[in-house]
């Protein structure tokens, strides 16, 4: 059944210097695509994000080992399969696999970056991937991206893609990004793979900087049960071939590519296993961006929030108990909630003449707004412009 929560794929261009097909290599599922190859055009290069769990899958361990290298020549996913907990034998797997595409692209193997999703504990039949690997180089052409993103699914409802355009200096970009996961999903990152694609010429170690942030900001700011999982991915290429000067101004291809991120982040979140809702938590006021992550993280995945939203309960008590416990600054006396934008409570009590009606019809509804005022921040600042206007600080 596909997510209440899902969205439609959006149309995605081709992008100069990709070409993509996929295959049935048969590794878990029969009569559907499980191996996805991507070409990449001489000279393109990589930026890449990966899981900090301490029990990485051996993709894991071979994209970190290479990527150093900066540049990259091909792709190789497989779902079905995550090739974790395999020991010599998962790595193994992974080096065959690099070779046999090596093989067909033209290049070194550690050019070839790969990625496996699906089950864990499970030995990779890399033998699968190599016999399939022929006729899904030979079928290799422009676009594609849509079912990509249906090749790597495994528990997912709906496939996941995002596009847009950019101009750096006076030369106009694209990037499409696909991703899957459902489940497992917690910073950092989640169950997850992520591929994102763009002609712009961009050097690996901007492009490294970039996503870093970007990933910051969006894949390691969702959850849905707080698990991390062993396979987590984000691979940014840049072909280079849109033919932009690589010392222009970045500020619009940093917009285009956070807006991907966070639209790819979201879907993950929307098609998380058995999700009814959505729920966005905005935290202001915190003494610093870290506190307000970790006490936003503690609201989204309290249980009892959790349960509140699910059975469309206005219990804003349950909140309240979610900042506390996130052990972070906060004072009861200055805290505020809203839900829906109506706020329930104001400096520590409740809002005179608060009315529940318009939250329990927000509830109701599919996509949820929390937002948590702690007050705090705010005082520091005061205080801070205080003391210079007193000349206590030069």
């Amino acid at each position: 059944m596909i997510s209440p929560l899902a969205l439609p794929m959006p149309d995605l261009p081709p992008i100069a210097g990709v070409r993509l097909a996929v295959g049935e290599a048969g590794i878990r599922y029969r009569n559907r695509a499980d191996l996805l190859l991507v070409e990449l055009s001489a000279g393109s290069k990589v930026a890449g994000v990966f899981t900090r769990n301490r029990c990485p899958g051996a993709p894991v361990v071979w994209c970190r080992d290479i990527l150093p290298g900066g540049t990259a020549r091909g792709l190789v996913v497989n779902s079905g399969n995550a090739n974790v907990f395999n020991g010599q034998a998962g790595l193994d797997a992974v080096r065959i696999s690099a070779e046999a595409a090596s093989g067909w692209l033209g290049c070194a193997p550690g050019e070839i970056f790969l990625a496996s999703t699906g089950v864990i504990g499970e030995p990779l039949p890399a033998d699968k991937i190599v016999a399939a690997l022929g006729g899904v180089h030979a079928a290799l052409a422009p676009g594609g991206f849509d079912a990509a993103a249906r090749a790597i699914m495994t528990t997912d409802t709906f496939p996941k893609a995002a596009t847009r355009t950019a101009m750096i200096g006076g030369t106009r970009v694209s990037i499409v990004g696909i991703a899957k996961g459902s489940g497992m999903v917690a910073p950092d990152m989640a169950t997850m793979l992520s591929f994102l694609f763009t002609d712009a010429a961009l050097p690996a170690g901007v492009m490294q900087a970039l996503l870093k942030t970007g990933t910051d900001r969006s894949f390691n700011n969702i959850t849905v049960d707080s698990d991390t999982s062993t396979s987590d991915t984000v691979l940014l290429f840049a072909t280079g071939r849109a033919g932009n000067k690589p010392d222009a101004g970045l500020r619009d291809f940093r917009r285009a590519l956070f807006e991907v991120l966070h639209e790819l982040a979201l879907m993950v979140v929307r098609d998380g296993e058995g999700a009814q809702k959505l729920i966005s938590i905005i935290v202001r006021g915190a003494v610093s961006p870290r506190s307000a992550k970790k006490i936003a993280m503690s609201i989204a995945n309290s249980p009892l929030v959790k349960t509140a939203v699910a059975g469309e309960d206005a219990n804003w008590g349950r909140i309240v108990m979610a900042v506390g416990k996130a052990g972070e600054p906060a004072n009861r006396d200055t805290l505020s909630v809203a839900v829906g934008g109506v706020w329930m409570a104001r400096a520590g009590g409740l809002v005179a003449g608060y009315d529940e009606a318009p939250v329990v019809a927000h509830m109701k509804g599919r996509e949820i707004d929390i937002e948590v005022d702690l007050a705090r921040l705010h005082r520091y600042q005061r205080q801070l412009s205080e003391l210079i206007q007193a000349g206590g600080l030069e």
